[in-house]
Parts: structure tokens; C-alpha cells; sequence
């Protein structure tokens, strides 16, 4: 059983200049032993800290410090580096053996027997071949690329008459459950090499990040991302897919549109790609919301592009920037961009372009390096065939595209959402939840996963604060589903099954192929009917019926 990861360090001295640079060391493997030995030598330059986790559970754990903790750099290896460095946006440093240690560790092999696999992640050497052939050894190659995919080249290279294998970490946890020898490829010397890779590129963030601070003031917090990658609540694939995807899309400052349901979190997703950029890192660059549905047109203008004294009656003296302005170096969050009138899609299309705007009632253009996310709850392509959207614009503001899952789709979601946002809102009252609150929670998971949650996630959140604000009267209430109907009947009008609801520690049960045929029999092949049934859309049915 791999020891803990630490507890989180008081982060309040973060970021002050002369302060030793943070990395972090993440391993699950024989690796750990190697990463502690070197990481005595520079405790003096560096505050070095192991996490005992691989893969997701690595990236969410650093995710969730990360949001109140400094940490300048990674250090990873193999396939978990790999993984760690495609979703996260610290640096992250990938050990990475030597020809010197590959060679050293066929040598180990050798002297236990003249079979030999070696496997690495993703690609092969293929200048063993040379070695081979020169010094006699057999030597069987092979890459992988899950978890999956290296047990099965493990097991296909032991039937094959292979006695030794040599890798990293996970290749050699799996070679010896296998029941084969196993050698580790990773030197000392080669983990050294990542220690100081990984203090160079440390003193850089650090020292970024310090020049910034010194020559900006902090925003206020209007200004300012609230939320995060940890705010996204669910372990369905749908979410997962949903956070590898922003932390992909943060890595770039192309437009992102994002499609979705009102309630399915489109702003919290807008502020997590800001936050998860690189540049926000770095001076806490501004993130600016406005809804293009909300305000007045002539209002919407002036509010977007700014405006010049005396532009017209009631302006200020001096003018006023505008949002593009305030944004400038960060990003600005166009929400319900589908309600825009044609006549500010015109001047939007030209700010995108040209990268600057003018003041209505000036000439003079003002440069702006601003990055678009822009968010809808209806079909942009729709409008467009329809004439109420410019094509243009659409093509200049999709050029990356989100659409967020409604709830009723990933309905296994619902009681780790339901669970969080529960006890958030009685924190904020002041009280504690219940000892047992997860398991009544699980217990009222029929009637919540009946109900279709319309409001989505929002829905679910304004729910919970209701029920925290009767718990938190009501210390010695459990909450049960009697309980819930109490405080909120329209869950009584509820009608029709419960679509398949999980705790958050499984995944939901799959509809089997029985069940569903049966229900299309039912409704005589009507999928829309079937599809309303069972509580799930007409894309989740037919995608349950495609891989029957």
C-alpha cells in the first residue's frame, strides 16, 4: 500500500521573491525509492515534496493543491509522465532513461538469461537491433500505450519463452506480477538529469511569476476566475473527457465556442480554460464576462467596445473602456453570444480580425490581445442557415468547440454533484453535515434520478442549498427522501423510472441489450418514446444500441 501523498503546505507565502522553488515528484513504482535518494541532495535548493499517484488520480490530486498552493514544477516518467504532462498546465519534467541506462540494464538482464524483452512507452529502439546483432543477445522489442496494451506484451513476450524483461516503473511492477525477472532501466544519474531540469524550469516560472506580480496590481475580482478544474464535479467519461479537453484547450489562445443546456456549467468551463493557460499563471491576467443577451443593444456596444466623451448624452467625462479593453492580455467570455444583434456581430467579426477596436464615437484604434470564449444554449448553425447569425463570425468563433453533456445524460453523476454541492452550502451556513450524509444521500438516489433536472447542474446546486438551509435548522434531521419531497414537492409530480443513478466510488450500471430491445418492442420501434422511458436522450439510445 503506497504511503499517502503529504498534506498540503500553507500556501499564504506563495509566490514572495527569494522563496526556495516548489516541485513535486510523482510516482507509483519502484521509481519512488530512486526519486527519494536524489531529492536528499537538493533539499537545500528546492522544497521538494513526493505525491504517491499515478495518472488521473495524480492529476487530480495536483489540480485540486494547485488551487491554493504553489508549485513550480513536475517531475514524472514514463507513460504517467506522459499522461501528467498532457493535462496539466505546471511544467512537467519527464525523466527519461539514457542510452548508457537502457545498455547497463540489458547487460543485468543478460546475466539472468539470454531471453530478453525490453518495452517502452509508445515507440521502440530501434538501434538495438544494431546491439543485438553485435553482441549476440536476443532481444524482443515491443511498446505500449495503456496499462492494458503492456500487460498484454508482457504476456505475449512470456509465451514467446522470454525470461527477463526490461523497463520502467509500471513494466516492471507488471513483468514480476507476471512471475519473470525484472530490471529497472532508470539510472541515478538519469533522475539527477530531470532534478535539474526540473530546478532550471522551476527558478524560471518562479522567476516570471515574481517580475509579474512586481509590475501589475492585483484585479479585482470582478475581473478575476473564480473556479477551476476542481469545481467540475463527476467521474463519468463524459466529465473526464470534458477536463482533458479544457486542459488541452487552455494550452492554446484560439476561440472556443461552447455549446450547451442552461445550467450545464458553460461560464464555470469558460473560467477553467482561463485558469488552466499558462499566461493566467502568470500576473493573474483578467477574465471578463458579459451576457450579449442581457443587456440593450446600444448599451451592449458601448459596454464591449467602450466610448469616447461626449459620444453621446449621459457619457462620462473622459469616456470609458470598454470590456475588450479591461480584458486586455486575458479573456473576455461572450455568454448567450447567439443573442448578439447582426449589427455588433459586423463590428465583433472586425475586432477579432484586426485585433483592435475603436471607441464608439472615436477613430482611433486601440490594439487588444484578448482571448474569445464565447458560450450558446442554441443552435449557432441553425441561425446561421437562417440568416441570424453571420457564418463568418461562427467559423472566427468555433475554431475549438465544447458541447457539455445535460444531466440527464451522465446520470451517474448526480449524487457526487448532488453530495458537494450539499455540503458547500452548509458550510456556508455554518453547519456541519452529517456523519452519514453520503450514505443518505445514496438512499435518496431513486427519487433524484427520477426527476429530469431541467435546470441541470444549477438545478441540482439551487436544490441543495434549499435542503442545507432546513438541515442547518433542523441539526438532528436526516436527510432522506421523505425529507426532500417535503422541501421540494415538485419532485412528487415526478413520474416515470429512474434512469440507472451510482455513488461516485462506482460507475453506473450499464442497460443491458435485453432491457433495451425490450423497451423498443414496447413503444413499437418508436426510439423517441423509448428514449423518454427510460430517461435518457435519443443520442445516448441510439449510441446503447449501436454497441449492442
Amino acid at each position: 500500500m503506497p504511503p499517502s501523498p503529504p498534506a498540503p503546505r500553507d500556501a499564504s507565502h506563495a509566490g514572495n521573491p527569494g522563496q526556495k522553488p516548489v516541485i513535486w515528484t510523482v510516482s507509483v513504482s519502484r521509481l519512488s525509492d530512486l526519486f527519494r535518494d536524489i531529492t536528499l541532495e537538493y533539499d537545500d535548493r528546492a522544497i521538494i515534496e513526493p505525491i504517491h499517484l499515478g495518472f488521473d488520480e495524480a492529476a487530480r490530486h495536483i489540480r485540486e493543491r494547485m488551487e491554493t498552493e504553489r508549485c513550480d514544477a513536475v517531475i514524472a516518467a514514463g507513460s504517467n509522465g506522459a499522461y501528467l504532462k498532457s493535462r496539466l498546465s505546471v511544467p512537467v519534467v519527464i525523466a527519461k532513461a539514457s542510452g548508457f541506462d537502457v545498455l547497463q540494464a540489458l547487460s543485468r538482464a543478460r546475466q539472468i538469461t539470454p531471453d530478453i524483452g525490453i518495452i517502452t512507452y509508445q515507440s521502440t529502439m530501434p538501434v538495438l537491433k544494431e546491439f543485438q546483432n553485435a553482441f549476440g543477445f536476443n532481444i524482443q522489442q515491443r511498446d505500449y500505450a495503456t496499462e492494458e496494451d503492456a500487460r498484454a506484451q508482457i504476456n505475449e513476450l512470456k509465451a514467446s519463452g522470454v525470461k527477463a524483461i526490461v523497463g520502467a516503473g509500471l513494466i516492471t511492477d507488471l513483468a514480476e506480477e507476471a512471475g519473470l525477472a525484472a530490471v529497472f532501466v532508470y539510472s541515478a544519474a538519469s533522475i539527477r538529469q530531470a532534478f535539474d531540469d526540473a530546478l532550471e524550469t522551476a527558478l524560471v516560472t518562479q522567476l516570471e511569476s515574481n517580475r509579474s506580480h512586481s509590475r501589475s496590481a492585483p484585479l479585482a475580482d470582478t475581473l478575476r476566475a473564480k473556479h477551476g478544474l476542481n469545481d467540475l464535479r463527476g467521474d463519468s467519461p463524459m466529465m473526464e473527457n470534458l477536463r482533458q479537453s479544457i486542459v488541452l484547450y487552455a494550452k492554446s489562445q484560439a476561440t472556443v465556442l461552447i455549446q450547451g443546456e442552461t445550467g450545464t456549467g458553460k461560464e464555470l468551463v469558460a473560467q477553467a480554460i482561463h485558469r488552466e493557460n499558462p499566461r493566467a499563471l502568470i500576473g493573474n491576467k483578467p477574465f471578463v464576462a458579459v451576457n450579449c443577451g442581457a443587456i440593450a443593444e446600444s448599451l451592449l456596444e458601448s459596454e464591449l467596445f467602450g466610448y469616447e466623451e461626449g459620444a453621446f448624452t449621459g457619457s462620462r467625462r473622459g469616456g470609458h473602456a470598454g470590456l475588450f479593453e479591461a480584458a486586455h492580455r486575458g479573456t473576455l467570455f461572450l455568454d448567450e453570444i447567439g443573442e448578439m444583434p447582426l449589427a455588433l456581430q459586423t463590428r465583433l467579426l472586425r475586432v477579432l480580425e484586426e485585433r483592435e477596436v475603436v471607441r464608439v464615437g472615436g477613430t482611433r484604434p486601440i490594439a487588444v490581445d484578448v482571448r474569445i470564449i464565447s458560450a450558446t444554449h442554441c443552435d449557432l448553425e441553425q441561425r446561421v442557415r437562417e440568416g441570424r447569425f453571420r457564418a463568418d463570425l461562427f467559423y472566427r468563433l468555433a475554431v475549438l468547440r465544447l458541447t457539455l453533456a445535460p444531466l440527464r445524460e451522465r446520470p451517474e453523476d448526480l449524487i457526487a454533484l448532488a453530495e458537494w454541492c450539499l455540503k458547500k452550502a452548509l458550510a456556508a451556513l455554518g453547519a456541519r453535515p452529517h456523519p452519514n450524509l453520503h450514505a443518505e444521500i445514496i438512499a435518496c438516489a431513486p427519487l433524484l434520478g427520477a426527476y429530469a433536472w431541467p435546470g441541470n447542474a444549477r438545478e441540482v446546486r439551487n436544490l441543495m442549498e434549499r435542503l442545507a438551509l432546513f438541515l442547518a435548522a433542523e441539526p438532528l434531521q436526516a436527510l432522506s427522501p421523505a425529507f426532500i419531497l417535503s422541501v421540494a414537492p415538485e419532485f412528487a409530480r415526478t413520474s416515470g423510472p429512474a434512469p440507472s443513478v451510482a455513488p461516485a466510488s462506482s460507475s453506473a450500471a450499464p442497460q443491458t441489450a435485453e432491457s433495451i430491445t425490450h423497451v423498443l418492442a414496447r413503444f413499437d420501434g418508436n426510439r423517441e418514446a423509448a428514449a423518454r422511458y427510460l430517461g435518457i436522450s435519443r443520442t445516448t439510445l441510439w449510441r446503447k444500441i449501436r454497441n449492442q
